[in-house]
């Protein structure tokens, strides 16, 4: 089973930053794709960015394309999300995922963990 604990959430000013970070356990942290996703309020889950096994490939929507950035440290089992020049509408719940297949999974059921989630608000 993996754990997915997510952190660095918070509230900022449009045009800010934040940082992400999602520590995962439970698994050879090189064999688990990774992703994040965010939810606002009813709104539907989305997928705002996501990175292989390898960290060699890596896939956006045009959404965030351009100001968030996926990264992963195999050695300290972690993912980051490096967000730039966030807007009130990247307000939302973020959500770390994990899956076991070797490519970057976009859509919600392809990931099979997840964690708590970390709010994070941006201000106008």
């Amino acid at each position: 089973q993996v754990q997915l604990v997510e952190s660095g959430g918070g509230l900022v000013q449009t045009g800010g930053s934040l940082r992400l970070s999602c520590a995962a356990s439970g698994r050879t942290f090189t064999t688990l794709s990774m992703g994040w996703f965010r939810q606002a309020p009813r709104k539907e889950r989305e997928f705002v960015a996501g990175i292989s096994w390898t960290g060699r490939s890596i896939s956006y929507p045009e959404s965030v394309k351009g100001r968030f950035t996926i990264s992963r440290d195999n050695a300290k089992n972690t993912v980051y999300l490096q967000m730039n020049s966030l807007k009130p509408e990247d307000t939302a719940v973020y959500y770390c995922a994990a899956t076991a297949d070797s490519y970057i999974a976009i859509r919600r059921n392809e990931y099979a963990y997840w964690g708590q989630g970390t709010q994070v608000t941006v201000s106008s």
